[in-house]
């Protein structure tokens, strides 16, 4: 199971290798991490790792965002899965002007409302693309002109994959 878990302005990636009974292998980016963790009581951790032992205290208000308390300090963490990193790239191209439409995620498209040369207005939806079990439209930010399509109904596309160029 692979996450992002972001602390301040750091992301780093974060892989569950195993775990056999308290002992857990951990990659976090290229460093494995060997350690014996035991909840004490409810949202707070024993973690023994290298021979030291550290006490933290996980609270959250929902299943992704934590504040994380030790004995000298508290941060906020985020975890980033799959999910959340598709619905924050579905904001940041909404929100951005690009020369182009894409998608974060791999996913079909399901279909394509304009054609090479179209006039589209902000917000209108210019193609739909299925990922992740959803349908989601994509819309262009302003005003455009559709200069290349570059897919068809029912290609399958890559994430990050130039779909509709504009002008």
């Amino acid at each position: 199971m692979k996450y992002e878990i972001k602390v301040g302005d750091k992301v780093s990636d974060i892989r569950l290798i195993s775990k056999e009974g308290n002992t857990a292998e951990v990659a976090i980016g290229d460093q494995i991490y060997k350690v014996d963790i035991v909840e004490v009581e409810q949202g707070i951790y024993s973690l023994l790792y290298d021979g030291i032992s550290y006490n933290i205290e996980l609270t959250t208000n929902n299943k992704k965002d934590y504040k994380a308390t030790t004995l000298y300090d508290s941060f906020d963490v985020e975890i980033i899965d799959a999910e959340t990193r598709y619905k924050n790239s579905r904001k940041s191209s909404e929100d951005d002007d690009h020369a182009f439409i894409s998608t974060p995620m791999p996913g079909k498209i399901v279909k394509i409302l304009v054609k090479e040369g179209d006039k589209v207005k902000g917000g209108d939806t210019v193609v739909v693309v299925s990922a992740m079990k959803m349908e989601s439209e994509y819309k262009v930010v302003k005003d455009r002109t559709i200069t290349k399509v570059l897919v068809k109904e029912g290609d399958n596309i890559e994430g990050d994959q130039p779909l509709i160029m504009l002008d």
